[in-house]
């Protein structure tokens, strides 16, 4: 598998991961994070052009996304019942999904990501366990609780080298 900045022509691909996650999170007691909603295909689009947006492809065919944003998040500001590991300078990790046709989507994102910074930031929903699993198993640590934009709390992770 290879990683690559995602292109308009991968629109369509990237749409219809989401909504298999979207299902797949729904099926397994997470129907709130995205529900079937997000992120919007406008949100996709910018991504894209922003350059942030990256699929995870066998051959040339995409089988996960994720965005990827290199400085503050706004979000991280403020954490509550804990702290950072460190305020380093960092990246972080926003809506990775997969369409459950190629094992180690997570992985590999987060490999492309330890490749390009010594420290990484991520969240994710209370009900996503399967999320939070993934994330402590590739050695990050629980942090606290962030809120996003909407208010709704995170359970907040970093990793760093």
């Amino acid at each position: 598998m290879h990683i690559r900045k995602a292109e308009k022509d991968d629109l369509d691909a990237i749409i219809k991961i989401y909504s298999i996650a979207q299902d797949f999170m729904i099926e397994n007691g997470n129907p709130n994070q995205w529900g079937h909603s997000y992120p919007s295909c406008e949100l996709i689009k910018d991504d894209i052009d922003n350059g942030v947006c990256h699929v995870i492809c066998e051959d040339e065919c995409p089988h996960g996304v994720f965005a990827l944003f290199n400085g503050d998040e706004p979000t991280y500001e403020y954490i509550e019942n804990g702290k950072w590991l460190n305020d380093d300078e960092y990246v972080t990790v926003h809506r990775i999904a997969s369409d459950g046709k190629a094992n180690g989507i997570f992985k590999s994102a987060i490999d492309y990501c330890k490749d390009l910074s010594d420290n990484i930031r991520i969240d994710t929903h209370n009900s996503n366990l399967i999320m939070q699993k993934l994330i402590e198993k590739n050695g990050f640590v629980k942090c606290g609780r962030i809120y996003v934009a909407d208010g709704t709390p995170r359970i907040a992770y970093q990793w760093q080298k």
